[in-house]
Formats: structure tokens, C-alpha cells, sequence
């Protein structure tokens, strides 16, 4: 009887992928699967320990694997790496119940469970008969998820009350987002053919009235049950969720501290350039403000889209052959507007495996109709291109050289959002910022990210406010004053301040990944240069920083710094 061939880590992580996909269909989606089009997770409980006996299984199949003759190769080493670190942080969450007080602005399940359907395929009739299938299964997975939430409730495990009261504003806005009496699942059921109608609004009233059913139980049961609960995680659990966004254990006051540094060094340079658009402006806000009302803008929201869409049109005839060599599918992304009652911050969602769905860059517009230049053009370097796109796109085009996971699903959050500040700071370093508003906006962004640093590590843990601040020295975070100091060092809406705080609370150790992820792609840059000298070429590294698919910031340096 012949041996049984034991697979080698890139074979373990896909089959991985493959056991995934069948237990999370809106991964399936976000893949490119057609057979997940008509499908929607377990989200329950029993659902949650689906995935993570999963897990275990895909770790004690690497352990194995890891043991076998090829195994020592760079292509695999980096693979096993990779599936060990994330999975390993996934369990920690897991079994930490994390999924039991799992409520958010910007990243629920059912954020997912409505977000997915922007994604499903919708040429062919036969799509839509998928779709209606899908709008059919919204019901039990939102029951499914509350009863997640209520076995958190049982234990003792609330989520904070700031990020439930604005869910629940949330799924109000999906009921009715156009105020015409229909939902959201009704409004993006109308563009069905109609051949399906009866079956679409039948199905999409259904998925309506399960987003009813949550919001009603989140209001009258569980909103009352949290209301006392702290809005703050504490040292414990935000060490846990910080090296799950970031793929290594961060030194957390090390950070904040860094996060105070960037905020000094950035400030000097915003005074700068606010000079030359508002001279003897007192604070760089004033200049934006002044921007806001007298700066280049574009009105109308298809207005938006499309410029949008010619900034980053532009972008990549401009970088590609010069700093970058992409392929012609990597060329292809697609602006579009963000539905209504999503969070305030842009977002970007990655190609499908075959490129059948490009890239998307996705607006929120929260009911502006003007939108000024200065705010959206190092954001959609960030979103777009150089940012995301080409980062999350180069991976999928050279996935077969990887593996499906080390292309998709094992992204590593810090890694993506680090790479696509790192192409804001990119495009200044190229000369693409020289306009004055451009700039102050560019830096107003990184002034962003380093404030993020500054108040979700300090608030979540508490930390004091230092004596050179000059905000509020001495004094301990709260959420109230995280929420003034980001107001106070924003161009933002207090629209925009209110839900990037929520987003914080809500998500504890994802948003201070932007600012150590670009640190850690700056210093393997630097790193690679003087290990190379005159030989360092940076349109090839950055092409091979780009084919290397997801790393935890414990790794990327290390392999950047070998290119």
C-alpha cells in the first residue's frame, strides 16, 4: 500500500481555504466562489466553534507538514509562518469569547452579512437567483448572530455601550435608508430582472425584517443590558486584539509613545504648509477650514465618482513603468459610493481570484454633496492607487507563486493599511503633493494616523497624558476627551470625529496599525537601500515588497530588509 503523502505548508494553508470557504460562504464571495453566491455564514455560537475547531485541526496538520523534505524552502517557511501566527491569534480571540461581544460600526457580522451582497455577481439572471437565495438566509444568520450576542449577555461579556447605540442607528438606517418606506435589501433588490421580481421582494422584505428583528432586540434587550458596561478594553484584551491586527506583540507603550512623536514632528510641518494657503492661520486647522469654504472642490456625488476614478486612472498611467511594472489586469479599479449607514471612513475591497470583480474603492458620503479636494486626494493614494489596490491586487496576480492564503484570507491588517500609508508618504516623496492644499490635507491624513496611535492605545489603557502635550498634560484618556483631542487635531466633521471614535472603541488595536505598519515599511526600505547601496533599486523592490503576500509586522521587516 503506498505511503500517504503528507502536504507541505502552502498546501495545508490552501486546503485551509478551501474548509474555510465551505463554512464561511461570504468569504467564498469576497474570493470570487460562485457556489457561495446563495449562501450566509453560521454566525451563532456553534458557528463561531466551527471555525475555530477548524483551526486547531489546519495547526496540527502544519505542525506535521512542517516536518517533510521541502519544507525548509524560503516559499514555504514564509507560508507556515504566516498560517501559525494567524491562526494562533485567532484562537487567542476565540477563546477569549471575543465573538460573544462582537458589536461594531464599521465590522460586524452583520455589516458582512449586508456588505457581501455589494460584491455577489449580478449579470445574469442566474446570479440573481442566487441573490434571492442569499437575501433568504439573512434572517437566520442575523439570528444566529444574536444569539451569539446573547450568550455574551449570559456570561457577563457586554459590549460597550457607545458602539451598540450607534449599531443600532445603523440598522434603522438599513430599514428605511431613502425614507420611501422599503430597505436597503429592497432598494438593491429593485435592479433585479423582472422575471425574479415577486421572488427578489419577497425575499429582500424578509431580509428587512430580520435586520428589524435585530435592531429591535439590540434596543429593547441588550442596550439596556450594556448600559453601565465600560466603552474601554483594558490592557488584557487589547494586547490580544492588537496582535491580531498587527501580527506581532507590540511594545504598547513604546507606541504610544511613538504616536506623540509623529504627532510633534507632523504638526511642525502642517504650520508650514498652512502658511502658504492662510498666512498667520493660528492653528493648520483654520487654514483647512478656510479650505473648506474657499479651496478647490467638487460638487455632486457622481461628480465625486468620477474624479475619483480619473485620480486613480491617472495614478497608474503615471507610476506604471516609472516606479512600478504592473500587470493589465492590476491596472483595472473601480470608484464607487459607499451605501448608506456605513461608517464615515473610505474603504477598499480586493479583486476576486480570477478578476472577474476588479478592485473598488468605496465612498461614504454621509450626506455631502461638496466635497473638498484637499481631503480625498492622499486618501485615494491610500485607498487606490499606490495604496491598497495595487498591494491586494499584485497579490491575487501572483497568488499561484504564493498560496491562496498568503494572497487572501491571511491578510494581516497592519501589513496592508502600513503599505498604503506608506504610498501616501510615497507620492509626496515623488512630487505629487507640491500643491499647498494638497499637502496640508496629505499631512492633516497622517496627522490622523498618528492620533490614532495616541488614543486608542491611551484610552483603552488609560495612560496619562504627557507633560509636553499641549493637550491636556497630566491628565488620564477618556473616550470624551480622546473624542476632543481628535476633533481638535482634525479637519473632520464632527460627524466623521463621532464614528472614527466609535470605530476605536469598537475595534481595539486595528487603527494604531497604520502608523506602526507604515514605520515597519519605511525601515525595511531603508534597510534594503544600505544593504544594497548605489546597486538598490526601488521600482524592484517595491515590486518584489509587493509579491510577497501577507506578513505579520514581526516578519515584514526582516524580509523586507533582505530584498
Amino acid at each position: 500500500m503506498p505511503e500517504k503523502k503528507i502536504p507541505l505548508p502552502r498546501e495545508v494553508a490552501d486546503a485551509y481555504v478551501d474548509e474555510l470557504v465551505a463554512l464561511d460562504p461570504i468569504t467564498g464571495t469576497f474570493l470570487g466562489v460562485k457556489e457561495s453566491a446563495g449562501r450566509l455564514p453560521d454566525l451563532s455560537p456553534e458557528g463561531q466553534q466551527a471555525e475555530a475547531e477548524l483551526a486547531r485541526r489546519t495547526l496540527a496538520r502544519l505542525a506535521e507538514s512542517e516536518r517533510q523534505p521541502g519544507a525548509e524552502r524560503d516559499v514555504e517557511r514564509r507560508c507556515a509562518r504566516l498560517l501559525r501566527e494567524r491562526l494562533t491569534a485567532s484562537l487567542a480571540v476565540h477563546e477569549a469569547d471575543e465573538g460573544l461581544r462582537a458589536v461594531s460600526n464599521i465590522g460586524s457580522a452583520a455589516h458582512s452579512v449586508r456588505d457581501v451582497f455589494m460584491l455577489t455577481p449580478t449579470e445574469t439572471e442566474e446570479d440573481w437567483a442566487a441573490i434571492a437565495e442569499r437575501l433568504r438566509a439573512v434572517p437566520a444568520a442575523l439570528d444566529g448572530y444574536r444569539a451569539s450576542l446573547a450568550l455574551g449577555l449570559e456570561r457577563k461579556l457586554p459590549a460597550g455601550p457607545r458602539p451598540t447605540g450607534t449599531f443600532i442607528e445603523q440598522l434603522t438606517e438599513w430599514t428605511d435608508p431613502g425614507g420611501a418606506g422599503r430597505g436597503w435589501f429592497e432598494e438593491f433588490a429593485a435592479a433585479g430582472p423582472e422575471a425574479l421580481r415577486a421572488e427578489l421582494d419577497s425575499a429582500a422584505g424578509a431580509a428587512t425584517a430580520g435586520v428589524a428583528a435585530l435592531r429591535d432586540w439590540l434596543r429593547e434587550v441588550y442596550a439596556p443590558a450594556v448600559a453601565d458596561a465600560p466603552n474601554t478594553v483594558g490592557r488584557e484584551r487589547y494586547a490580544r486584539w492588537s496582535r491580531y491586527y498587527n501580527g506581532t506583540d507590540l511594545d504598547l507603550d513604546e507606541a504610544y509613545a511613538y504616536g506623540w512623536s509623529e504627532y510633534h514632528r507632523i504638526l511642525g510641518e502642517m504650520a508650514t504648509e498652512a502658511e502658504k494657503i492662510l498666512p498667520g492661520a493660528a492653528t493648520p486647522w483654520r487654514a483647512l477650514a478656510y479650505l473648506d469654504e474657499h479651496g478647490r472642490h467638487i460638487e455632486g456625488v457622481d461628480e465625486v465618482r468620477d474624479w475619483l476614478q480619473g485620480l486613480m486612472d491617472e495614478a497608474i498611467e503615471t507610476l506604471d513603468g516609472t516606479h512600478f511594472d504592473l500587470a493589465e489586469r492590476v491596472r483595472r479599479v473601480e470608484a464607487h459610493i459607499a451605501p448608506p449607514g456605513s461608517a464615515a471612513a473610505p474603504y477598499y475591497t480586493a479583486p476576486s481570484e480570477d478578476f472577474s470583480r476588479p478592485g473598488r474603492t468605496w465612498l461614504p458620503t454621509m450626506g455631502r454633496t461638496r466635497f473638498p479636494v484637499y481631503d480625498l486626494v492622499s486618501t485615494w493614494y491610500h485607498e487606490g492607487v499606490p495604496g491598497h489596490h495595487l498591494q491586494l491586487a499584485q497579490w491575487v496576480h501572483v497568488a499561484g507563486d504564493l498560496s491562496r492564503y498568503q494572497a487572501t484570507v491571511g491578510m494581516v491588517s497592519a501589513n496592508c493599511e502600513g503599505w498604503a500609508l506608506y504610498a501616501e508618504r510615497l507620492m509626496d516623496e515623488l512630487g505629487f503633493l507640491t500643491d499647498p492644499e494638497r499637502r496640508l490635507g496629505y499631512l492633516d491624513a497622517q496627522m490622523m494616523r498618528a492620533a490614532r496611535v495616541i488614543i486608542d492605545i491611551g484610552m483603552h489603557l488609560e495612560l496619562t497624558i504627557p507633560a509636553d502635550s499641549p493637550f491636556h498634560p497630566g491628565k488620564r484618556w477618556t473616550p470624551d476627551l480622546a473624542q476632543e483631542f481628535f476633533g481638535a487635531h482634525s479637519s473632520r466633521t464632527p460627524g466623521f470625529v463621532a464614528s472614527e471614535l466609535t470605530r476605536y472603541l469598537s475595534v481595539p488595536g486595528q487603527a494604531i496599525g497604520y502608523k506602526l505598519g507604515e514605520r515597519a515599511w519605511l525601515l525595511g526600505r531603508e534597510n534594503a537601500r544600505q544593504r544594497r547601496g548605489a546597486d538598490f533599486d526601488p521600482k524592484a523592490w517595491h515590486m518584489a515588497a509587493l509579491s510577497q503576500g501577507a506578513l505579520g509586522l514581526d516578519d515584514l521587516v526582516d524580509e523586507l530588509s533582505q530584498l
